[in-house]
């Protein structure tokens, strides 16, 4: 009950500091980082995927990199960074590039696996048209890839969210707040609402990116659907 009192609690509805603020907070951080993952792996992607070249060395290398220890890795940028930034970017630039460094792989592997399992006859058919390799990439690749591509977005979406909590290791804002002021001041009942608050906002951005999914996507270009039976849809 202690918890449902906090969460309920209207002094923690209001104000800086409250829920809807560092909800707000927590999403931004996010999606900062969802885009800036996404201008760098989409197009990694696209390479890898209609060239068949560097996924190798490209993925191996951006796999590597979820290997890291955040937290640790966290802390060490921001004390390379804080005698360059005497100011708040200090720790918010810090916290951003280690999320990237998160959401990148799974972007990444989507938009990949979703251009290169299109069937090559569509592409050498394009080709036969007299397509330029643009017009292969915008008109074919990438719509054909959108349903893995998504997946990866949105599988990147939510291992950033629930990971962005860390960002209050640092003394910044967001969820992730609730969790570490409540271990400090043994308010277990603060620790269990922030935990709860995350989980229902992961919980409503994957219902937001099913239906985004099922806009978007036509229904023959879902995952498992055979090429021929797309190409006739």
């Amino acid at each position: 009950m202690d918890v449902f009192s906090w969460l309920t609690d209207p002094a923690n509805w209001s104000g800086s500091g409250s829920i809807p603020f560092q909800t707000v907070t927590h999403l931004w951080y996010s999606a900062v980082t969802v885009l800036v993952a996404a201008a760098i792996a989409v197009p990694l992607g696209v390479f890898i995927g209609h060239t068949g070249k560097g996924e190798s060395l490209i993925m191996g290398s951006v796999n590597a990199m979820r290997a890291l220890p955040t937290i640790g890795l966290l802390i060490l940028l921001v004390l390379i960074f804080a005698p360059i930034l005497a100011n708040r970017l200090a720790f918010v630039i810090p916290a951003l590039i280690v999320l990237v460094l998160l959401a990148v792989p799974p972007i990444l592997s989507g938009v990949a696996s979703g251009i290169r399992a299109i069937d090559r006859s569509a592409i050498d058919a394009a080709r036969g048209m007299g397509y330029s390799t643009w017009q292969i990439v915008w008109k074919i690749e990438l719509p054909c890839a959108l349903p893995l591509a998504l997946s990866g977005i949105r599988a990147s979406t939510l291992q950033v969210v629930s990971t962005a909590t860390v960002a209050a290791f640092v003394s910044l804002q967001g969820l992730g707040r609730f969790i570490i002021d409540g271990r400090a001041g043994n308010n277990y009942a603060e620790m269990a609402g922030g935990a709860i608050l995350l989980i229902v906002l992961a919980i409503v951005l994957e219902g937001v990116f099913a239906l985004v999914a099922r806009i978007s996507i036509s229904p023959g270009l879902t995952p498992g659907v055979p090429t021929t039976t797309r190409r006739n849809s």
